[in-house]
């Protein structure tokens, strides 16, 4: 064999194997947007019936000790947005939000006061997290100056969220969910293939509050 032929053969299988490395990538990201649109059809339908229910939410307190009213969640809403890769549109991310507020009139008035630096970075991580309206004051000793302690005023309403970013070249989805079960995010990975109608419904029992096999 001469030595060009030698270079066909080993050019001709170089691109088998660049092709067979594509057919996968596109099999793989053909099964994550499938995933995708039932995961949106899915959290399309469930925003709608929870609309209506308004189910109650976990026990809420900001600094473990100061409880909140009784809470519901209510205004929930989808969205999906799209990116632009290898030349064609793919989902970028899916989310379904949600107000956390009182079962019972609007949202109220409420305070803590902390005075060591892992009850404030609780608190103040909390409040971020819940992206509460609030404000910050410092209570000094009236003759030292001495900083005795921070008070935070706030109102009894924040934000709920579960947002999923897909990964096409692995053919997997990564849930965030956050305030579903306190002021906390929790995160958990499947794979396309395992996107189905009963895993959701185990998001779905996550979401309101109902034991559920959802997070790994």
């Amino acid at each position: 064999m001469s030595f060009l032929n030698q270079l066909k053969n080993q050019a001709h299988a170089l691109r088998n194997q660049q092709n067979a490395v594509q057919h996968s990538l596109e099999a793989r990201a053909a099964q994550t947007e499938a995933a995708c649109q039932t995961v949106a059809a899915y959290l399309a339908d469930l925003a709608q019936q929870l609309n209506v229910i308004a189910p109650p939410a976990p026990a809420l307190s900001l600094d473990g000790k100061t409880p909140w009213p009784a809470m519901k969640l209510v205004d929930f809403r989808c969205d999906q947005r799209k990116k632009r890769a290898r030349g064609v549109d793919l989902v970028d991310y899916i989310g379904m939000g949600w107000r956390i507020t009182p079962q019972d009139g609007p949202p109220v008035k409420g305070a803590v006061s902390v005075n060591f630096p892992p009850d404030l970075e609780r608190v103040e991580s909390r409040l971020a997290l819940g992206h509460l309206q609030h404000e910050r004051q410092e209570q000094r000793h009236p003759d030292t100056n001495k900083l005795l302690s921070i008070r935070f005023e706030y109102l009894t309403a924040l934000m709920g969220s579960v947002r999923i970013t897909p990964d096409h070249e692995q053919a997997s989805l990564a849930f965030r969910i956050s305030n579903a079960t306190g002021f906390e995010v929790l995160t958990t990975q499947w794979a396309a293939s395992d996107t189905t109608p009963a895993m959701l419904d185990e998001l779905a029992r996550l979401v309101v509050g109902q034991p559920n096999r959802f997070i790994r």
